[in-house]
């Protein structure tokens, strides 16, 4: 099975104007998609971690024609950011780069500006139930959202089971996926996060990254995880930012406004792989965020709009599990449940409050798609196959 990914087409564009990087967490596709563009025989793939290969990339001797060149894992070179401005400014009528990595290359795209209007940056997401689809969804911020005629139930079973990632998701296969959780994991830890940070104890960081998956969709209460670890507030706060930072997990934080007594600091954490939570609640709300942080991150890399993701909840404990915003007012709001047939009551109140257009409940193992207030109440897979 060959799925075609859903930034083809948006890094093909971006190649022809600027430099392009592609980052995203481990084995999520970032050197299968880069190849793809290696049409010619004069283009070239470059590993930094092949010595060859590095000596090539700091000879700078790159082909007389029109070319794309890849890079990958440039950025374990600590002078990479200024390298390649240099190669770029001097090679940019004929040469292509096309620069892919871990999370590291997000890490130093936000520090500095030495490369600045030099390129285009994108964030590449594991399989959504659109891109299986081929949706083809396009959304335009603070509008209704079209949802196509088909329904993905089965897709929606299968990414629940097996995550994202295209390895397990491809060969949805229960042996493989322990396996091969098990082994990005160790590969995580000793090669990403070491070449991160020092981390002194490294053990303990990873029995955090397991706590987490017990905590999936709950309030993040870094007094817990410290007392439960038994190490400082500091240290949590510091694994916890690598973590994200790595593409391990990622927070969601509340939406504030003066029409309700809003929580103001504690977010909600996510995986980036759902397939390691063990409560099916969690892990459905966990697939959710991940199709919601991919909408959010291709409308802001591809088309530059400003979207928000948020929870909402007030202190009377009323919930809502996301709130979509564009352009800082809020779009949609998302109540998942596994099973439901009348809306939520926290969902219709924070739509009084806060005045929000589009109102939707989706459930995991539901049929129907019926109409209860302003909420439409309807399958998940009819939902999702919306979004990219």
């Amino acid at each position: 099975m060959i799925v075609p990914r859903y930034l083809k087409n948006a890094v093909q564009q971006d190649l022809e104007e600027k430099m392009v990087f592609i980052s995203g967490p481990r084995q999520v596709g970032k050197t299968t998609l880069a190849k793809a563009f290696l049409k010619r025989k004069q283009d070239l793939y470059f590993n930094w971690d092949r010595r060859e290969d590095r000596k090539r990339i700091l000879s700078g001797r790159w082909p007389a024609v029109k070319s794309t060149v890849v890079l990958d894992e440039l950025h374990k070179y600590s002078r990479w950011k200024r390298w390649i401005k240099g190669e770029y400014d001097t090679h940019a009528d004929r040469i292509r780069f096309l620069i892919t990595g871990s999370a590291r290359l997000d890490v130093y795209r936000r520090g500095g500006d030495s490369l600045q209007g030099r390129y285009h940056a994108h964030r590449l997401h594991g399989f959504s139930v659109g891109e299986l689809l081929r949706s083809g969804a396009s959304l335009d911020p603070g509008r209704q959202i079209r949802f196509p005629d088909k329904v993905g139930s089965e897709e929606v079973s299968s990414l629940y089971h097996y995550g994202p990632f295209p390895e397990p998701f491809l060969k949805q296969d229960e042996r493989s996926l322990r396996r091969w959780r098990r082994e990005r994991l160790d590969r995580f830890f000793r090669e990403d996060v070491r070449e991160l940070e020092n981390i002194r104890d490294l053990s303990l960081m990873q029995l955090l990254a397991d706590m987490l998956e017990g905590r999936v969709g709950g309030l993040l209460s870094i007094q817990s995880l410290r007392e439960d670890l038994e190490v400082s507030h500091r240290a949590v706060s510091h694994w916890i930012e690598i973590l994200d930072r790595l593409y391990y997990c990622f927070r969601v934080s509340p939406f504030t406004h003066s029409a309700v007594r809003s929580l103001k600091k504690a977010a909600k954490v996510y995986l980036w792989d759902w397939s390691s939570v063990p409560q099916d609640g969690p892990r459905f709300e966990n697939l959710v965020a991940c199709h919601l942080l991919k909408l959010k991150h291709a409308l802001e890399d591809q088309e530059g709009y400003r979207v928000g993701l948020h929870y909402l909840r007030d202190t009377s404990k009323r919930e809502v599990d996301f709130l979509v915003t564009a352009d800082r007012r809020p779009w949609f709001a998302v109540e998942c449940k596994t099973k439901s047939r009348s809306a939520s009551p926290a969902l219709k109140y924070f739509a009084k409050r806060l005045d929000i257009p589009y109102l939707y409940q989706i459930t995991l193992e539901g049929r129907e798609d019926i109409l209860d207030g302003k909420v439409r109440i309807m399958p998940a897979g009819r939902f999702l196959a919306a979004l990219p």
